[in-house]
């Protein structure tokens, strides 16, 4: 019995370093978006990070992207930033025309495994990972988000960090 909860132990131990190992990779991602620019979670301490997996063919892709845009444009000079990551796209004209076509104001990443191996995987487009201004991953979002829910989701995660 005690050689048991020995086991589990360290098991749980085993488990929650490696947690904090995918979550340490997350925290150092560096991406280049479309423009040439470098992107690091730690150079936006102090703001939300939202990462948002995208596909131009995702119908729920293209219905969030006016709430992107709205979030970002509203909020990008005090507390948001914005990192779309297009995968699965035939050409950087295509990303590119899309991007135009929506009115895109944030930055684009053009997606490979690279890039999802420091991020996250993902099972279904769209995808959204959001990180406090700690630039701890507090929520990822299977499926289509909006405006509304993003911020409820930053109101709800301040509120328990002023708890703190």
């Amino acid at each position: 019995m005690v050689y048991q909860k020995s086991f589990l132990m360290s098991l749980l131990i085993i488990v929650l370093l490696s947690l904090h190992g995918i979550s340490y990779a997350a925290s150092n991602f560096v991406l280049k978006d479309t423009a040439g620019k470098k992107h690091t979670l730690s150079q936006y301490k102090g703001k939300w990070v939202i990462v948002n997996y995208w596909a131009t063919w995702c119908p729920p892709c293209l219905e969030e992207v006016p709430d992107f845009v709205a979030l970002y444009d509203s909020r990008k000079n005090k507390d948001v930033m914005i990192l779309g990551i297009a995968f699965d796209y035939q050409s950087m004209k295509e990303v590119a025309e899309y991007v135009d076509d929506m009115l895109m104001s944030y930055p684009i990443v053009l997606g490979d495994e690279e890039v999802a191996k420091q991020i996250g995987r993902f099972v279904l487009l769209p995808t959204t990972f959001i990180y406090n201004p700690r630039g701890e991953l507090v929520k990822t979002e299977h499926g289509k988000v909006t405006k509304q829910y993003l911020e409820a989701i930053m109101r709800s995660e301040s509120e328990k960090m002023n708890q703190q």
